[in-house]
């Protein structure tokens, strides 16, 4: 994403619709036990203002794993919002019957009651799976759709969209569009060839996608993707300063994993990530809210502004 210009930062807002009484806080923190919303209303906007201002969002990988939930599901999603203001990344995969559904294994005996592979099911033997905990527990929870999610997140989160290899990217950009949520998913790429094919389908949509050098941001201008769109991952190890300045100095951001237990999140600041994704977004949240040095969440303040 570029700098910002006055004009721009008066655009990054928080926009949340209707939703439960006990679904959505105030801004500048929430009374105890009420989930964060964090719901920019342009998202390359706001990535530009966590860059500007050395601030670091925390995303919630599976959309947060504990013990006590399921991964990829709803009831989850709300337990890692009550911890504070995250995205939450999410994998899309594909029934027999062509219905796009939450599930991150080819199979569902990992994260649920049944057994067989996701696109072998139809969705209603899909959407009759029980979910299992992190445990190994059955829930009575069932895996969602991913319409389901889209419209739960409305006014309350971003999510980012993990493509399974079995899914076309044409479906779920149709799903997205259809449930009018376009402005407010990120969409999980691999590959500079990959999004540059998302970006042909929806020129945009916010993109995360793989890249080694700076000169692969060229290719993707020749492409015609705009790089105010593009966020870089920059893998699960510290990435070189060299190239986060670099990608910097072009208006993009980066994307660092930081995946397993015992990690020192409060690090990622000096990493110069905007987003880190971590398994234990509970433990990110808590560090990086410690460490940054202002009353509340920071990230909050790029969608406030």
């Amino acid at each position: 994403m570029r700098r910002l210009t006055l004009s721009a930062a008066a655009l990054i807002l928080v926009a949340c619709g209707p939703a439960p009484d006990d679904a959505i806080l105030d801004i500048a923190g929430g009374r105890a036990g009420a989930p964060a919303a964090i719901a920019p209303t342009s998202l390359p906007a706001f990535f530009d203002c966590l860059r500007e201002r050395g601030d670091v969002l925390v995303s919630a990988h599976r959309g947060g794993r504990h013990d006590s939930h399921a991964e990829n599901a709803i009831a989850t999603f709300e337990s890692t919002l009550q911890q504070g203001p995250a995205f939450l990344e999410v994998d899309v995969a594909r029934t027999r019957d062509g219905a796009l559904v939450l599930m991150h294994d080819d199979t569902v005996e990992r994260t649920t009651d049944g057994h067989g592979s996701v696109a072998g099911l139809t969705l209603a033997a899909f959407r009759a799976l029980r979910l299992r905990d992190g445990a190994g527990a059955v829930l009575d929870a069932h895996p969602p759709t991913l319409r389901e999610a889209l419209d739960w997140a409305a006014g309350r989160t971003v999510l980012e969209l993990d493509i399974k290899r079995s899914v076309a990217f044409e479906d779920v950009v149709r799903e997205v569009r259809d449930a009018g949520a376009m402005g407010r998913v990120a969409f999980i790429t691999y590959s500079i060839d990959a999004a540059s094919r998302l970006a042909r389908l929806a020129p945009e949509a916010v993109i995360y996608t793989s890249a080694s050098s700076v000169r692969e941001l060229d290719i993707l201008e020749r492409r015609g993707v705009d790089l105010n769109n593009i966020v870089v991952w920059v893998g699960s190890e510290a990435p070189s300063a060299a190239f986060v300045q670099a990608l910097a100095a072009r208006g993009v951001e980066t994307r660092l994993g930081m995946f397993g237990e015992g990690r020192n999140y409060a690090s990622a600041r000096r990493s110069g990530a905007q987003v880190i994704a971590a398994d234990d977004a509970r433990a990110a949240l808590r560090a990086l809210d410690e460490a940054d040095g202002v009353e509340g969440h920071a990230p909050l303040n790029c969608a406030a502004r």
